[in-house]
Parts: structure tokens; sequence; C-alpha cells
């Protein structure tokens, strides 16, 4: 038995050896894996556009809600009033508009008369000179006495007088038109920014209700009855689900053949039994150090070479067993299988294959 044992030993051995050796070259060298990796999603932070006092809370923690469903209301009575304000300013804009344009129109008028004035004083002003050159030829041979000539002189000179005053009366008019055009102009530009003002306050007076901005489900809510709020106050995080995705940070050493498109394994820690498939969606344009608060700065005489991690996002497939199970947070552990195929990331991220990085470079 002794010797039988010593025989067949290593031939399991030698058999196990090659087994694996050929596990590793056909299949476990083509796969890349970690476990740093967590299921993620595109949470909403929901806060205040206006500042006030919460009137009701209509949304309990880990409610799904629907977009555009009512989740917080806002004390609303200041910007009613605000409104109301607003509204009157408007109607009192649009009046002084409208007086402008009744003085425009009796301007016109106005003008219209002066220029007959004009018209009838030129008619009149003609007359009487025609009149003077007359007398001034029958005086010469003394057919017309002086006191003829005289008065026709008079004649010419008031009707040449008038004559000016009328042209002198229609500039004036005229100028006038010009003012009130532009104090109408001015007007109409208050009324502008009144009507700005007005759409202004009904903007804060819708914004006092908060909605929904997507599907999913509320949690961590803060806002209660009574807070007083600000812009920017978290009230809620409104996370979108079922729709999540995995962000798994693979070291660098690992991306030399990862590309998108390529499929992936991914196994939860919560539900260990139920691998999901995925796919390889994007690359974060730079590591998770370069995103830190603080950045290292590497350009110290004590450097020590690190290996870092890059962001891949992972798409999980549509409808899988644990889709409705799934949360943000989940620790995973995915694997990347580097045979499948890969394609050109949209928006300049790692491509599929060697050839393709000079070609784009060209």
């Amino acid at each position: 038995m002794r010797k039988a044992l010593l025989v067949i030993a290593p031939l399991v051995l030698l058999a196990a050896a090659a087994y694996g050796g050929w596990q590793w070259w056909t299949n476990w060298r083509f796969l890349e894996s970690t476990d740093d990796a967590y299921i993620d999603a595109d949470i909403s932070v929901i806060s205040p556009k206006v500042e006030g006092y919460i009137k009701d809370v209509r949304v309990d923690s880990n409610q799904r809600v629907k977009a555009g469903q009512v989740l917080f209301v806002i004390d609303d009575e200041d910007f009613a009033a605000k409104l109301a304000q607003a509204e009157a300013v408007v109607a009192t804009e649009e009046a002084a508009v409208a007086t402008y344009s009744s003085r425009l129109g009796m301007q016109q008028a106005m003008i219209s008369q002066a220029q007959a004035a004009e018209q009838a004083a030129e008619a009149d002003e003609t007359r009487t000179r025609q009149d003077l050159k007359r007398y001034t030829a029958l005086v010469s041979v003394s057919i017309a006495s002086r006191q003829q000539f005289d008065t026709a002189n008079a004649d010419a000179r008031k009707a040449a007088a008038v004559l000016a005053k009328t042209r002198d009366g229609l500039v004036a008019e005229k100028n006038q038109l010009a003012m009130f055009q532009s104090q109408k102009q001015e007007q109409a530009a208050r009324l502008a920014q009144a009507r700005a003002a007005l759409l202004l306050t009904q903007n804060n007076l819708a914004n006092t209700v908060i909605r929904a901005p997507v599907d999913g489900v509320a949690g961590n809510r803060a806002g209660q009855i009574g807070q007083y709020v600000k812009p920017g106050t978290q009230l809620l995080s409104l996370v979108p689900l079922p729709h999540v995705y995995v962000t798994a940070n693979f070291k660098e050493t690992q991306l030399t053949h990862m590309r998108p498109g390529q499929t992936a394994t991914i196994e939860v820690d919560a539900y260990p039994d139920q691998p999901l498939e995925g796919r390889v969606e994007s690359f974060a344009p730079a590591t998770g150090a370069e995103f830190s608060i603080l950045p290292p700065d590497n350009a110290t005489g004590n450097f020590t070479k690190i290996v870092q991690r890059v962001p891949v996002e992972i798409d999980l497939a549509a409808g899988g067993p644990l889709v409705q199970l799934l949360r943000p947070g989940l620790s995973v552990t995915v694997t990347v299988d580097t045979r499948t195929g890969g394609t050109q990331e949209a928006g300049g991220g790692l491509v599929g294959t060697a050839q393709a990085a000079p070609a784009a470079a060209k």
C-alpha cells in the first residue's frame, strides 16, 4: 500500500498541477477580480429653493415615491403676499404705459394741428408778400396811396411772424413727442422689470411645494414640521431604486486588457449564492486619489510608490433576480472577463484594442 501511495501521490499532484496550469492558461489569466467594489446609485439630495418654515411633510422614510409627488410644503403666506404686491406693481406700470400711449396719441393730434396751422400761415404769408410786391409797384407810379403800401407791408411782416411762430410751435410739439416716446420706453422698461419680479415671486411661491425629481425611495429624512429651512438644507435623500450599478476600484495593473463592453460577474456579499451578470460601462477619468480632498503630492524626497486604483462603472443586467433587493453601499466582488469584446468608451475613456489608442492619437 505504501509503495502504491508513493507512486500514485506524485501522479495526482502532477495531474492537479497540470490541470491548474491548464485552467490558468485558458481561463484564470483572463479574469481580473477585486473585492473593493460596492453597489452604487445616482442619489438625489432634496433641498428647498426658498427659506421658510415647513408646514407639511408628505413622505415617510423608506417610502417609494413617484416623480412629481409632493414631499414637503413650506409656509407660503409671505410668498403669497409678495406675489400680490408684485401683481399690483405690474398693474401700476401697465397703467403708466397706457397713459403714455394716450399722451402719444394726443401729441400726434397736436402735431397734426400745428402742421395745419403752419400751412395756413404759409398761405397767408405768401398772400401778404405778393400784396406787398404789388403795392410796392403801384406806389412807385402813384397809383396806390402810401397808406395802402404801409398796410400791406405791416400785413406781410405780421404774416411772416405768424409763420415763424407756427413753425417754432411745430418743432416744439415734435420735441414733446420725442420726449413722450422716451418716457414711454423708460416706463416699458420698468414694466418689464416689474413683470420679471412678478415671475420671480411666482416661482418662489411654486417652490414652496417641494416635489420628487425622479422615481425612487425616500431615505435619510431630516425635514420635520415646523423646521426653519434655507436653500441648500438637506431634507432627505431620494434613491432611484431599482436603478443601481456597481463601482469597482481596480488596481492600475489590472486595467491592461480591460475595456468597456466586457462582461463581468458580480457576487453580492449579502446574497453569496446568487451571482449577477454585468458589463463594463466606463472608466473614471482619474484615480480615486486624485479626487480625494487632499490629493497626494508626489514631488517630495520621500516618495513611495503605491499601486493606484481606478473606479470602473459596471452596469447590471436588467431584470436580474436581485434587482429589487440591491441597495447602494452593499459590498460586492467583481470579476471581469477580459477575453470578451470591448469598445471605445464614450467621452475619452479606455479603447477597445491595443492598436486603437495610437490610431486615435493620429
